[in-house]
């Protein structure tokens, strides 16, 4: 038994089990372990997450009761009279953070819809915090008050900056209660004639002759007192559009019975550009921009109820033209766009009639002197590169996109350098470029009732949509390039932050 226990061991013989297995045991955990360390250091980060959720723990322990309500109650006033006054939420936002931050307040939220505006201050874990919404309770294009309003933050910021000590919160209450409240800067018929300028502009880019300006300025005056008229007599805004849209559209109505029955009207070509006209100046107030604007700024809900307002308004207009059409068509007169009908003349003529609307979109809207010079030199600018495009065979949309993103970049930098509401500037310089043509067409081709133009009468609608939003686009694409070059406060990155989208 001893001499085989201890005997020689043979080749392929399996010994000493109680050795070999412990080995095996103890070097694949180890293995194991090693490689996954190794794919652990491969997939998983070691980096902060880029948006850290729920780590803002600080307040503003030190900013008295009285100190808050004095500054939210400032605040909101001011976010009222820019929503009020046409400002995008974006501006309105970054605005009042810079008013808070100011004034030492640091821990402020703002939160804007299309009627309201909601601010709160978190004061820390021993203070209570204060929350103020207040309501707008209407929008009308004054850009002369919200050029105010900005002047009066800039003051107060800028004394801040300087170390010389913010306007007093009293103080800065009384002179933005002055500047809501004073008179406009002119009178009721520099408006009136503002409207009367954009008329006979729109119809100088179609080719027409002295006698169809004095007509089209004719109807603008018209449409203008009769909107005035509506409003005083608190008609709904949709059914205001539809007679102030029905007003142009009885003139050209007129115009092509009087040629059905032989009587020739001097100086009148084309009344349909009458109707175009009117079309243009009512799509003017829409606030198209603003709406997108907010779309891209990420403030989707105040975008949304922009974006719904303009739908509806310019289903209004639609209503008021096909209506007088409707009645046309019952008369047997035909209200056909003339195929004639493009933009064309010398480019002399049409750069006169940008300068022209856009100098009318300015005196409707109460904007300033500067406002209104800039607006029109860059309105005409555009215009410009909007023709060269079309000389190059661009076709209107991508045309009107490539004119708009200069217009957007040189609205900023008017805003950044001189202090002049950008969303002015940019509005009155894209007017000239709206789609009122082929909303027509599109209104004209419906009314025939007769399937096979179905589709022209949608490709009208999708080019004026396209048109709508190439100018949107360029808008905000000028503007982004400007923020880049001019860069952006701290407030106006946080206004402006929700546009980023979701962050991986």
């Amino acid at each position: 038994m001893s001499d085989q226990l201890t005997g020689p061991v043979e080749q392929g013989e399996v010994t000493g089990p109680q050795q070999l297995v412990p080995r095996q045991i103890t070097a694949a955990p180890r293995a194991t372990r090693l490689w996954r360390d190794r794919a652990a250091q491969v997939v998983r980060s070691d980096s902060p997450p880029t948006v850290a959720l729920g780590t803002r723990t600080g307040g503003d322990e030190s900013v008295t009761q009285r100190q808050a309500r004095s500054v939210i109650d400032l605040a909101l006033r001011v976010g009222e009279a820019m929503l009020s006054t046409g400002a995008s939420a974006a501006d309105v936002v970054a605005t009042v953070l810079r008013l808070f931050h100011s004034y030492g307040v640091t821990s402020s939220h703002v939160d804007i819809t299309f009627t309201s505006i909601s601010i709160s201050i978190h004061r820390g874990m021993d203070e209570d915090p204060l929350s103020v919404m207040r309501v707008i309770p209407g929008r009308s294009l004054d850009y002369t008050r919200l050029e105010a309003v900005l002047r009066l933050v800039d003051e107060v910021v800028g004394a801040a900056q300087r170390g010389t000590g913010s306007l007093d919160v009293e103080t800065a209450r009384e002179r933005l209660a002055a500047l809501v409240t004073a008179p406009h800067p002119y009178r009721r018929w520099v408006v009136t004639f503002g409207s009367a300028l954009m008329g006979m502009g729109i119809v100088m880019l179609f080719g027409a002759g002295p006698g169809m300006w004095a007509l089209a300025a004719l109807s603008a005056l018209v449409v203008d007192r009769v909107q005035r008229l509506l409003y005083r007599a608190g008609v709904a805004a949709f059914f205001a559009q539809v007679v102030s849209a029905a007003v142009p559209a009885i003139v050209a109505l007129g115009l092509f019975r009087a040629q059905q029955q032989g009587w020739d009207v001097p100086g009148v070509e084309r009344p349909s550009l009458v109707v175009i006209s009117g079309i243009v100046i009512l799509l003017a107030g829409l606030g198209l921009m603003g709406a997108t604007q907010d779309a891209l700024d990420g403030y989707y809900v105040t975008a949304g109820a922009r974006g719904l307002e303009v739908v509806l308004m310019t289903l209004g207009i639609g209503v008021g033209v096909a209506l007088v059409m409707g009645v046309a068509k019952w008369m047997g007169t035909s209200m056909e766009v003339n195929d004639a009908t493009v933009l064309g003349g010398s480019l002399l003529l049409n750069l006169i009639g940008a300068l022209l609307i856009a100098i009318g979109f300015c005196l409707t809207t109460y904007a300033g002197l500067r406002t209104t010079v800039l607006a029109a030199l860059i309105g005409g600018l555009g215009w410009v590169i909007f023709e060269g495009g079309l000389q190059l065979g661009l076709g209107s949309p991508a045309s009107a996109a490539a004119a708009a993103v200069p217009v957007g970049a040189l609205a900023h930098a008017a805003y950044s350098r001189l202090r002049v509401p950008e969303q002015a500037v940019a509005a009155a310089s894209i007017v000239a470029l709206l789609p009122g043509l082929a909303v027509y067409r599109a209104i004209n081709l419906i009314l025939e009732n007769n399937p096979a133009l179905v589709g022209m009468a949608v490709l009208q609608f999708v080019t004026a949509v396209s048109i709508g939003l190439g100018l949107a686009a360029g808008l905000s694409i000028g503007g982004f390039l400007a923020r880049r070059r001019f860069g952006l406060d701290l407030a106006s990155q946080r206004a402006r932050r929700r546009a980023q989208g979701s962050t991986l």
